[in-house]
């Protein structure tokens, strides 16, 4: 599969995220877009890899996205928990935007 439209950028919110559904070669993924402090887009799972919650209700602090239920914050460029309660990283994948629309390949990690 590849790349296919997630969003236009206005619908993310700045320092604010969104959470989409795409279809990946496995099934649906749930995926959130992310606009960063500085206004860069990023797109992760929207499932932490703790408590298997929303990470599109967490909030967006830098390049981070905070879980809202226990706390873990994840860095938004690779994934990866900057503290505890988790431990495992989060998937991330690419995103490129063309003119307004944002595009996401759920089937590549970046």
């Amino acid at each position: 599969m590849t790349a296919q439209l997630a969003c236009l950028t206005s619908d993310v919110p700045v320092a604010g995220t969104l959470r989409v559904e795409l279809e990946g070669a496995s099934g649906p993924v749930e995926v959130a877009v992310v606009r960063d402090e500085d206004g860069a887009l990023h797109a992760i799972s929207d499932i932490c890899s703790h408590g298997s919650v929303s990470l599109s209700d967490g909030e967006v602090e830098g390049c981070t996205v905070e879980c809202w239920l226990h706390g873990s914050r994840f860095d938004l460029r690779t994934g990866e928990p900057l503290g505890p309660p988790a431990v495992r990283p989060v998937p991330v994948y690419p995103l490129t935007v063309d003119g307004e629309r944002v595009l996401v390949d759920v089937d590549v990690t970046a």
